[in-house]
């Protein structure tokens, strides 16, 4: 199985960037955990960060055909990009929708996502372990 992870705009910043809401574990160290887990369950895993949403658009273009799945935190992107939406729904993969912080809880504007339009489930407020319990779903729904 091969899953694409694919992070939006500030998550290369995650240890310095509002560390009281996103955590102290740097960008790092986030992927080395994903890594290592995706290892552990016998998953192929590819992670791709960029600020840029046409550069996000285009990682999700290239899955076709290539990816068995998709993690995807759009970050900002989240709450205003139907281009992220409409790349997912083109591509059809199973998808799940993760965010560090739990956004129910957070600004009013925060409440919506378009990528959950879309996504199969998502999962918030876990920090990186969201991103280990996205994959297990899955790793768990490809047997």
């Amino acid at each position: 199985m091969k899953i694409l992870v694919i992070n939006g705009p500030n998550l290369n910043m995650l240890g310095v960037r509002e560390p009281g809401i996103y955590g102290t574990d740097s960008y790092d160290t986030l992927c080395r955990r994903v890594t290592e887990h995706a290892e552990k369950k016998g998953v192929s895993v590819s992670i791709y960060q960029s600020n840029h949403e046409g550069d996000l658009v285009d990682r999700i273009q290239a899955a076709y055909g290539a990816a068995d799945g998709i993690i995807i935190n759009p970050a900002a992107y989240t709450h205003t990009s139907v281009a992220l939406l409409d790349a997912l729904k083109a591509v059809g993969l199973p998808t799940v929708e993760v965010h560090l912080s739990d956004v129910a809880s957070r600004e009013d504007f925060r409440q919506v996502s378009y990528v959950r339009l879309y996504a199969e489930k998502t999962v918030t407020g876990k920090g990186i372990d969201g991103y280990l319990e996205a994959l297990d779903y899955l790793a768990e729904k490809a047997k």
